[in-house]
């Protein structure tokens, strides 16, 4: 069995960690719009959890970083308590989402900053995104079954906008702790991005939208043109990431009502009605939803990668996915 995902946030590499015991081989699109150069370094938070957990080294209690990682550096660089500042940025992909390191607002770990020089190397001695990304998949050890994929080569930056005025995402979500009431989100640069050509292959396969924020995990890649016309000739499934009205983790529902979309799992499938096959949704959510596509009602909860790979095996299922793809 071949599968796509679509990844962005920690909700999906959670899945990630039960489905890679599930499939033959597997591809991950992943979300870029979270991306900084952060003290000198583009930093691709979404696509290295995906990498850290296929490669078997994710803090599996954050989901984002590397088990018993150390944090000299980063100690060091935030030792003066100033705050956060951008600057202008001459590295490829710095555009709008550049960060000086004095104050450095990202909790980077020493391992974890080794592989952002990696792909900083890569990318300023002018290799693509993807390839950069292919670099660092390789310096991981992960396993060749796997493809980790950037939903473009080009930059594009998630910009909330707030009553002080419009901040990249990592700034409003990290260094203000999310708490600038939000007005609106939008894209920067994603009207001059393109999918590259791996995306678009990795978008015939069947495609599994994980448990995800469907405005600033999916959004940006939904933003990126070719993208969503891939989706609606794809057989897709999304897992919603509500239970019992909530999320399970993050700031998906203040961000789904800023942009219009009813902050529960009717406002996941309205985000992705155009192209959507196979709703899952956690047992709790499976009331009166009204919506044109089958839906599967479970239990989506992921405290172990034995809940993974079951639910992984679940959506494969409802997708009638076989050894033919």
């Amino acid at each position: 069995m071949s599968v796509t995902f679509l990844s962005g946030g920690t909700g999906t590499p959670k899945l990630l960690d039960g489905a890679m015991q599930e499939v033959d081989e597997l591809s991950v699109v992943c979300n870029t719009g979270d991306d900084v150069v952060l003290s000198g370094n583009l930093v691709s938070p979404d696509v290295d959890s995906v990498l850290y957990t296929l490669a078997g080294e994710i803090d599996r209690d954050t989901w984002w970083g590397v088990e018993r990682d150390s944090y000299h550096t980063h100690e060091a660089l935030t030792q003066s308590g100033r705050r956060v500042e951008r600057v202008e940025s001459q590295r490829p992909l710095g555009e709008e989402r550049a960060f000086g390191g004095d104050g450095e607002f990202m909790r980077i770990g020493d391992r974890d900053r080794a592989l952002h020089v990696v792909r900083t190397s890569a990318v300023d001695s002018g290799a693509s995104l993807t390839e950069a990304v292919q670099r660092c998949a390789d310096w991981l050890d992960v396993d060749e079954r796997f493809t980790v994929l950037p939903m473009t080569d080009d930059a594009v930056s998630t910009y909330v906008h707030t009553p002080e005025g419009p901040m990249h995402f990592q700034r409003w979500w990290v260094a203000e702790d999310g708490e600038p009431p939000v007005e609106d989100v939008d894209f920067h640069g994603a009207g001059r991005a393109g999918a590259t050509e791996a995306v678009e292959a990795a978008l015939q396969q069947p495609v599994v939208v994980g448990p995800s924020n469907p405005v600033t995990s999916l959004g940006p890649m939904l933003s990126v043109a070719g993208l969503r016309e891939a989706l609606r000739e794809a057989r897709v499934a999304a897992v919603s990431p509500f239970v019992d009205g909530e999320v399970v983790s993050g700031p998906a529902a203040e961000l789904m009502e800023a942009v219009g979309l009813p902050p529960s799992t009717e406002g996941v499938y309205r985000a992705y009605e155009d192209f959507l096959d196979v709703l899952v949704v956690d047992g709790s959510e499976a009331g009166d939803i009204e919506v044109d596509c089958t839906v599967v009602a479970t239990d989506t909860i992921l405290e172990r990668r034995e809940d993974a790979a079951r639910l992984t095996r679940e959506v494969a299922a409802a997708l009638d996915l076989s050894n033919t793809y």
